[in-house]
């Protein structure tokens, strides 16, 4: 758990585009050998809902929202000496971003608590095609396929890159997640057959501890 007073600090930081204090932030916590699932649930993910609720608000603008989501990319870079070095598995995760989608920090923060938990975690980044993620699933057969939603709005892709994944590979098991259902879209998801909606990070780590 992030103490409380600390997460505001680093929030206050963060939406004033204080990068270097951000990280400073961020490798004090290190330095405390803090849990990187917590690092990722309580100030990394945390903050970014935060920031878009204020943005979906119009409390702050896409300008203010952009910088908050390239200042937390950035530090996410910081944990990778950790997260690399846990012991392998060899099971394989493909997480994507559906078609339109450009808010890629969920996705790349799920392929790494895959990674975290010894997996390979193949991020494919936002806006990827249907057609060339399926593709790429075909060549890496992974045990796991998630994707990615931040804007509900572009439900209608995600739903298409459901259905091809389903269609292509019925018997690979597909997660999907995201911002975008904190304001609906479970239901749909839900009449998918073999799909899963994941609600949080620390909902995929309990997943992948049971796998």
């Amino acid at each position: 758990m992030i103490n409380e007073n600390l997460y505001q600090n680093y929030f206050d930081a963060l939406l004033a585009g204080r990068r270097s204090e951000c990280k400073d932030f961020v490798n004090d916590l290190l330095d405390a050998k803090i849990d990187i699932k917590v690092l990722y649930s309580d100030l990394f993910q945390r903050s970014l809902y935060s920031v878009g609720e204020l943005w979906e608000n119009n409390r702050i603008t896409v300008a203010n929202e952009h910088l908050a989501t390239s200042i937390t990319e950035s530090l996410l870079n910081l944990t990778y000496p950790f997260i690399f070095a846990t012991e392998r598995t060899g099971r394989k995760a493909v997480i994507s971003c559906s078609a339109n989608e450009f808010h890629q920090v969920g996705g790349k923060m799920v392929a790494d608590v895959f990674e975290l938990n010894g997996w390979d975690g193949h991020f494919l980044g936002p806006n990827s095609p249907t057609e060339d993620m399926a593709q790429f699933i075909q060549n890496v057969q992974p045990d796991v396929v998630g994707l990615s939603l931040a804007i509900l709005p572009n439900i209608d892709h995600l739903k298409r890159s459901i259905e091809v994944v389903r269609a292509d590979f019925p018997k690979i098991d597909l997660l999907v997640g995201g911002q975008a259902f904190r304001w609906g879209g479970i239901d749909t998801i839900r009449r998918y057959a073999g799909t899963e909606y994941i609600s949080s990070l620390n909902a995929l780590e309990k997943m992948l501890k049971g796998m």
